[in-house]
């Protein structure tokens, strides 16, 4: 199916050419099937995916159909987390940029809200808004909600995941006597989905983009197999030989993310971190610098990254395999955005390669195996790099203070039988900070061998947590890493559960694992890790046994 251009749509000229300054002509599958019934005032259910356009999708209609003149909160777009619900009023801006008059307002946690009071004194006609915050000015009366004429629920199940359904209930229940047209997003359609989509959506137009279109078909999906160890070495020169300038890194956890960003600037790359440990105004500062290239590198792990929306990310590094598949589609879908082409590649290592397996069943693509780049292409790449960079900095700053003092210090150290070749050439090594020159090299072979030596020296295990307690995968790995010396590749086999989960590490780190639980935590209650055993067969088609009862010894 040929993609329709926006400036066919039956909106106004300035949001057309907003969306051409913003460098959009053809309309995504989203933005295709979403903007026409969204435009004729219909409630819309959509399956949306990060990165297929929706904010567009959305925004557009509630530009065009916006009353200027009024000074009512017209709509209201709620958002999981504070980095969306900007990303989202910064994306609105974009769109209504030729528009006059039009007044946003965000509201979020982590912001002084005499600040955001101040702002809604300006009588803004829209409202994005995480729900706990707008929670707090609807009690505070700060906020009116009685005249919407449209609300968006972005990200819905993202929301329900953070456990806000009573906030989404409450925040609906007080807006559902006026009549008004409601927008649910969401990338999977679950029970309560359903359920919210049943009490508070009347006859809406039920959308789902293409499994094409979830897959992200024009990024070139690839995996490398190599050493935990050698992961950082391996990125370093996949950027180097390739030259790609816009560079997103994800970790599943907040130890990896520092890690990897250190070692990362150690070899002299222009990066930061973003996770759930920073201060908000940190990760603002980061996101900011970002978008606006300061930084070309940015290592995240997922929950942090949400909401981050760039255009023209040229490669997506999963350095850890995400424990759900969703995610894996959630992160490479932040390149090959606008009809680009973009580039995924995976780095596996120790158990990995049975969650690839998984992730290709999932997304139907295909992830071609690739091999590390030849040390010695690499080495001319990094040499060029930098002897570039330094030839920029010349030309810029020839009349910097610095020139002129740097200058006479290479031609006296000539005299002292070191040459200039001799500096420029310890400085380059300097600036690479050579440790050694051994090659890393390609260990899929070995992967394999070991992968089938471990198999039964694995042990699983049964935790007395699970969905009912908000938990997701990437929440218990990291629990589990931050109380033990274990890394996230030695946790496989994640199985979640209502009322409790099961996972699988190496049985050398038996101890660790039952020493770092089986006691009471702050909130009072006792986390308890035993052996699941498997179950054994008694006969007459009966079997028992399931979990053990080996804790650590005290």
């Amino acid at each position: 199916m040929e993609n329709k251009k926006f400036d066919n749509l039956p909106i106004d000229e300035s949001l057309i050419k907003a969306t051409l300054r913003c460098g959009y002509e053809e309309m995504t599958e989203i933005q295709e099937l979403v903007i026409p019934v969204a435009l004729e005032g219909h409630d819309v259910l959509a399956q949306a995916p990060t990165g297929t356009g929706k904010t567009c999708a959305y925004g557009l209609p509630i530009l065009e159909n916006i009353n200027l003149k009024s000074n009512n909160v017209q709509v209201l777009i709620l958002a999981p987390t504070r980095e969306l619900a900007i990303q989202i009023t910064e994306d609105l801006r974009e769109y209504s940029y030729f528009k006059e008059g039009v007044r946003i307002v965000t509201l979020y946690g982590g912001e002084y809200i005499e600040k955001q009071i101040t702002s809604l004194k300006k009588k803004p006609q829209i409202i994005v808004a995480t729900p706990g915050r707008l929670m707090d000015h609807m009690e505070r009366r700060t906020v009116k909600l009685d005249k919407l004429t449209t609300i968006v629920l972005d990200e819905a199940d993202e929301m329900l995941n953070m456990g806000f359904r009573e906030d989404i209930d409450t925040i609906l229940s007080q807006t559902n006597e006026n009549e008004h047209q409601t927008m649910l997003f969401s990338a999977t359609f679950s029970k309560e989905i359903e359920n919210i989509t049943k009490e508070y959506l009347h006859n809406p137009k039920v959308i789902k983009v293409s499994r094409k279109e979830l897959t992200l078909s024009n990024i070139t999906q690839n995996y490398i197999t190599v050493r935990e160890q050698d992961k950082v070495e391996v990125i370093s020169r996949i950027i180097d030989i390739n030259n790609y300038e816009v560079v997103m890194i994800f970790c599943n956890t907040k130890k990896t993310v520092d890690e990897v960003t250190s070692g990362l600037l150690q070899r002299g790359f222009v990066v930061e971190a973003l996770h759930g440990d920073m201060k908000q105004l940190q990760r603002e500062r980061v996101m900011s610098r970002f978008k606006n290239k300061q930084i070309n590198i940015l290592v995240a792990s997922d929950v942090a990254a949400r909401g981050l929306d760039i255009d023209d990310v040229d490669v997506v590094f999963n350095y850890d395999l995400p424990q759900e598949e969703e995610y894996y589609v959630h992160r490479i879908g932040r390149t090959g955005r606008a009809k680009k082409s973009g580039v995924a590649i995976s780095l596996i290592s120790g158990q990995e390669m049975y969650k690839l397996k998984n992730i290709i069943k999932y997304t139907k693509a295909t992830i071609e195996p690739i091999k590390v780049p030849n040390l010695d292409s690499v080495i001319k790449s990094r040499v060029e790099r930098i002897i570039k960079g330094a030839k920029n900095e010349t030309t810029k700053n020839i009349n910097n203070k610095y020139f002129k003092a740097i200058r006479k210090a290479i031609y006296e150290l000539a005299y002292e039988d070191v040459s200039a070749e001799e500096i420029i050439t310890g400085l380059i090594l300097l600036q690479m900070n050579i440790e050694n020159d051994e090659e890393v090299v390609e260990v899929k072979n070995v992967l394999e061998k070991t992968n089938n030596s471990r198999k039964k020296d694995v042990i699983r295990f049964f935790i007395n947590i699970g969905k009912r307690d908000k938990i997701k995968v990437y929440n218990l790995t990291d629990m589990i890493v931050k109380r033990t010396r274990l890394t996230n590749a030695d946790i496989n086999n994640v199985d979640i559960h209502d009322d409790f989960s099961f996972f699988e590490v190496p049985r050398i780190y038996e101890h660790d694992i039952l020493s770092a639980f089986n006691r009471k935590e702050k909130n009072g209650r006792t986390i308890i890790v035993e052996e699941s055993r498997p179950k054994e067969k008694t006969g007459k088609g009966k079997t028992r046994g399931g979990v053990g009862r080996k804790r650590a010894k005290k």
